[in-house]
């Protein structure tokens, strides 16, 4: 099972996420898109992504906005994984923007 990072750890690695925040037991990310439909082509590729990487997030979709949550709910709080989902998930918002 993998291990619920440390409040620091937790906050040193929002250090290198754009607009994420949260602590271990969950970290968060909202965006606005220019469109409904780029919110959903968004959570599309998210959906992908994470079954890609057998991790799912979270997902809010209020008309353009998307809030994205991430954590290993096996784990009980975040781990390396919600780490590396979140920067895939900043990696296709960016490809969409």
């Amino acid at each position: 099972m993998a291990e619920v990072l440390t409040a620091e750890a937790v906050r040193d690695e929002l250090g290198g996420l754009a607009g994420w925040s949260g602590d271990p037991t969950g970290i968060t990310r909202t965006v606005e898109l220019a469109s409904f439909a780029d919110a959903i082509v968004v959570v599309g590729r998210v959906a992908g992504t994470a079954e890609e990487m057998d991790h799912h997030p979270d997902i809010d979709i209020r008309w353009r906005t998307v809030t994205f949550r991430c954590v290993t709910h096996s784990a009980g709080g975040v781990t390396v994984r919600d780490i590396r989902l979140a920067r895939r998930i900043d990696e296709i918002v960016e490809g969409v923007r």
